[in-house]
């Protein structure tokens, strides 16, 4: 149930290149093939790859009959540069791990190693490598995936690192832990003119004026209730650079956030109204568009407990932190499928945040996060 020395030198070795190498959502054909290649020295009974998109899922079969749980990492770095003096830090410009997806999938690895060497004793594991968790669409992939049916789980579990939180403690908690959120593009249509005349053009700066205050005031932000509601205008652009022409087209982004899903529709709803009206009265088409739909991440009791035990267990100190948390996290998916629960590992108080440019992976979580799900395994499977 353990790793060795060597294993743990080598995990750490394999996390190190893979933050070498990130790549975004939708395009980790690279790292992919990483994970593909490190697996296939486990010998798992079943390896799936192309899983909504690039994910790969290694099965492991126990002896006998049984549930089938499912433990899921994520393949996707962000497209943010990375400010560092480490001696691995990311080679591609542009882009970083600096959401610890490579430490995650490094915990998978290790459990591959361990069920390599000693399947369960009944039911399957199921590991699975996710694409494309930032922008919010491959667990929804996967999900629609043929062949994820065959995968179908009885457990679900996940867990994020999680800096401020002291390291290798563990928040954990039942029902909502990270937020809905969806982007609102906005585009609306007018007519140009030229900057002297302005009154023959039908201009939208009056009404992105109006809106970015207005949608703003949508959410009141404030405590992590049933109630709780956020709109963060993320981008606004007012037509072109010139100054000959005045605007006609414009566009705002904004993330709305709530606590659930049955909250988000309201504040979609509120949102979209705001918008067409505004535009309405100013002459105005408008479109409107959705991206980065995340669905609200609830921990379900049941699986909950399984993972307490395997804390208690192992000796790793947990209680709720600061559950629920605004950030939005896209394993709830896999929740509507199964009794499913993520818990967060702390990755140091002082920590850099996550999606900080000097953020890095603590790989002293490896081993940590290894045995809590190893744990979690045994006790569910034997």
């Amino acid at each position: 149930m353990v790793l060795t020395n060597l294993d743990m030198v080598e995990l750490v070795a394999f996390r190190h290149k893979l933050h070498r190498m990130p790549e975004l959502s939708r395009e980790e054909a690279q790292t992919a093939q990483e994970i593909r290649a490190m697996l296939a020295t486990t010998n798992p009974d079943r390896l799936i790859t192309g899983l909504g998109g690039h994910g790969i899922a290694a099965v492991y079969e126990g002896a006998q009959p049984g549930p089938t749980v499912m433990i899921r990492a994520e393949l996707d770095g962000l497209p943010i540069e990375e400010i560092s003096e480490i001696p691995y830090r990311s080679a591609v410009p542009g882009k970083g791990h600096l959401c610890g997806h490579d430490g995650h999938m490094t915990i998978l690895t290790g459990l591959a190693r361990i069920l390599g060497r000693q399947r369960p004793q009944s039911g399957r594991i199921v590991l699975l490598f996710q694409p494309a968790e930032e922008d919010g669409s491959g667990a929804a992939a996967v999900v629609a995936d043929p062949r994820f049916r065959e995968l179908t789980p009885d457990f679900a579990f996940a867990l994020h690192n999680l800096p401020g939180l002291a390291l290798g403690k563990v928040a954990l908690a039942e029902g909502p832990v990270n937020c809905a959120s969806r982007g609102m593009r906005i585009v609306l249509d007018g007519k140009t003119a030229h900057a002297s005349m302005p009154e023959t053009g039908v201009s939208p700066m009056s009404v992105v004026a109006e809106l970015m205050p207005a949608l703003t005031s949508l959410g009141r932000g404030g405590p992590l209730d049933d109630d709780f509601a956020m709109v963060t205008v993320t981008h606004a652009k007012i037509g072109e650079p010139a100054f000959g022409v005045a605007p006609g087209r414009a566009e705002i982004w904004a993330t709305l956030r709530t606590l659930t899903d049955e909250t988000m529709e309201e504040l979609c709803a509120g949102a979209e109204h705001l918008v067409l009206s505004a535009a309405r009265r100013k002459g105005l088409s408008v479109e409107i568009s959705h991206d980065d739909i995340f669905q609200h991440c609830e921990n379900a009791p049941e699986a909950v407990a399984h993972l307490r035990r395997a804390l208690d267990a192992e000796g790793i100190a947990h209680d709720r932190g600061d559950l629920p948390m605004r950030a939005s996290e896209d394993f709830g998916r896999f929740g509507q499928r199964a009794p499913a629960a993520m818990f967060f590992l702390g990755a140091g108080e002082h920590h850099p945040n996550l999606h900080n440019p000097d953020y890095d992976f603590p790989d002293d979580l490896i081993g940590i996060g290894t045995r809590v799900f190893m744990r979690t395994i045994r006790n569910l499977l034997g």
